[in-house]
C-alpha cells in the first residue's frame, strides 16, 4: 500500500447537535402557537373601530382608534362606569356609538338641576360640565330587563340615552367593551377606565 505524499489533514465528520434542534424546533413551535393564539385573540374576541365625534373627550377623541373585547358580555353583563360600544336600536347601517354606562337594569335615573341622579344619589363622576339637556331624563325613568342607560362623557356635546332615537340601550345592540385606546398618532396603547 502507497502512502499519500505530503500533508495530510484529518477530517471529523460534523454532528449534528440534536440539542439545539430541539431547542430551535422548540422555539418556531412556541412563536408559531403565539402567532396563532394573538390572531384569535384579535379576530374572535377583539375588535377594532375609530370614535366618532368628541362625545367623550377628554378620555376618548375624535378619530381615535379604540380596540373592544367582544366576548366579555357574552358572560358578564355591563357596569356603571364601562365605556361601551354599540348600535342604537340595533340599525346597522349606522355607525358605533362609544358611550359611557351611567345606570344599568333595575336603576331609577333622571336628571335635574343639570345633574344625574341614579337610585337618589348624584353622579358627577364622569361629567365635564353640568347636563344642559335632560333629554328623556327630565322624567324619571325605570330601566327594565338588559336595558342601560349612556351618556358621553363630554355630555352637552353628545347623542346618547337621553335622545329619544337613542333611548334605553338594550344589551342586545352592544358590540363591547371598549378596552385599549391608540394614543396620539398611533403610538401605544391605553388601557381605558
Amino acid at each position: 500500500m502507497g502512502r499519500r505524499k505530503g500533508l495530510t489533514f484529518y477530517q471529523k465528520k460534523k454532528k449534528l447537535n440534536m440539542v439545539l434542534i430541539k431547542e430551535i424546533a422548540s422555539w418556531v413551535f412556541w412563536i408559531f402557537v403565539s402567532a396563532f393564539l394573538a390572531v384569535v385573540l384579535v379576530y374572535c374576541i377583539g375588535m377594532k373601530t375609530s370614535v366618532i365625534g368628541s362625545s367623550m373627550e377628554p378620555c376618548l377623541y375624535n378619530g381615535q382608534d379604540i380596540f373592544l373585547n367582544r366576548l366579555i358580555y357574552r358572560v358578564s353583563s355591563p357596569k356603571v362606569g364601562d365605556v361601551i360600544v354599540f348600535q342604537p336600536n340595533g340599525n346597522e347601517k349606522a355607525h358605533y356609538y362609544v358611550k359611557r354606562v351611567v345606570a344599568v337594569p333595575g336603576d331609577t335615573l333622571y336628571i335635574k338641576n343639570g345633574i344625574l341622579y341614579v337610585n337618589g344619589e348624584t353622579q358627577e363622576d364622569y361629567f365635564n360640565d353640568k347636563i344642559a339637556e335632560p333629554g328623556l331624563a327630565e322624567n324619571e325613568i325605570i330601566l327594565g330587563d338588559d336595558e342601560y342607560f349612556v351618556i358621553g362623557d363630554n355630555c352637552n356635546n353628545s347623542e346618547d340615552s337621553r335622545s329619544a332615537n337613542i333611548g334605553n340601550i338594550q344589551k342586545k345592540y352592544i358590540i363591547g367593551k371598549a378596552w385599549f385606546r391608540m394614543a396620539a398618532q398611533n403610538s401605544a396603547l391605553g388601557l381605558i377606565e
